[in-house]
């Protein structure tokens, strides 16, 4: 039985579950249940897998002619998401951007806080022209900012896309929704703008905005992350890393993604559940 469910209508910029209708010599023309149809072009149908009457999933854009048209392609950002987008063309009005599909992106010349150069990349957001159909990129996302906080709390995990580097840390766009900032102080691993990371939540501030963390919030959260990481680094190196207390904290922030205390501490406790064996120059797993 098949478990997907079609879409009442089409809709731009989303992903839809519609029905094979029709075939033509341009493609397939797929259905919603509210009987409006749209084209599948031949480059994108796998006949074996789309007869007459199955439903597939697509994903929904305008072509060159502002005609809604399917993919099965999947862009690197849909309607209401964030992406680190390349700028591949730029005009008097406005810049395209590769995002996956083979329409590129626009980003209107009224959208950008910056010059766009060609080859640079740029953090945008995915929106629709409600009048024309069209999507679009910006990079003024500061309106798009959820301020109802409800149903947040400490330890809560979120995705996360990283925004900008500010003099205190990251800010990044959590949840497609939320702003927050990552505290350089807190930050044991590389990270550049436009990575995607799980982040947790250390507190909602009164201004709308997150307190973030890469690590689970409390002493035990904390521990826990960091002995997994220690202990799946000892099985890739067959038992045995040259690793103490004494370890220089930049070479162990680099291989482990943590401070020196956190590292130290959460040696303590992989030594008293007998999980590990610390000798003079080396970490052994038992």
């Amino acid at each position: 039985m098949n478990e997907k469910s079609k879409n009442l209508h089409i809709e731009i910029g989303k992903i839809n579950t519609l029905e094979v209708a029709r075939d033509t010599d341009y493609g397939l023309f797929l259905e919603a249940k509210d009987d409006s149809e749209v084209l599948l072009p031949n480059v994108y149908v796998m006949e074996d897998e789309m007869p007459i009457g199955a439903l597939i999933d697509v994903f929904i854009y305008t072509d060159s002619e502002d005609r809604p048209v399917a993919t099965t392609k999947m862009p690197y950002a849909k309607l209401g998401e964030y992406g680190y987008f390349t700028v591949v063309d730029y005009k008097s009005y406005g810049a395209f951007v590769n995002w996956g599909l083979p329409k590129d992106l626009f980003v209107p010349l009224s959208q950008q806080k910056e010059y766009f150069n060609i080859g640079k990349k740029y953090l945008l957001r995915v929106c629709l022209d409600e009048q024309t159909g069209r999507l679009y990129g910006t990079q003024k996302i500061g309106k798009y900012f959820n301020r109802d906080m409800s149903g947040l709390h400490q330890n809560k995990k979120l995705d996360a896309i990283v925004l900008a580097k500010t003099p205190l840390g990251f800010k990044v766009v959590a949840d497609n929704q939320y702003e927050g900032m990552l505290f350089d102080n807190e930050i044991f691993e590389e990270i550049r703008v436009g990575d995607r990371k799980q982040v947790y939540i250390k507190k909602v501030r009164k201004d709308y905005k997150l307190d973030l963390s890469l690590q689970p919030i409390g002493k035990q959260a904390k521990i826990s992350e960091a002995e997994g990481t220690i202990l799946q680094l000892l099985k890739e190196a067959d038992g045995t890393l040259p690793y103490t207390y004494k370890s220089d904290a930049e070479e162990i922030k680099k291989v482990f993604g943590m401070s020196k205390k956190n590292f130290k501490r959460t040696l303590t406790e992989l030594i008293e559940a007998k999980k590990i064996e610390l000798l003079d120059d080396a970490i052994v797993l038992l």
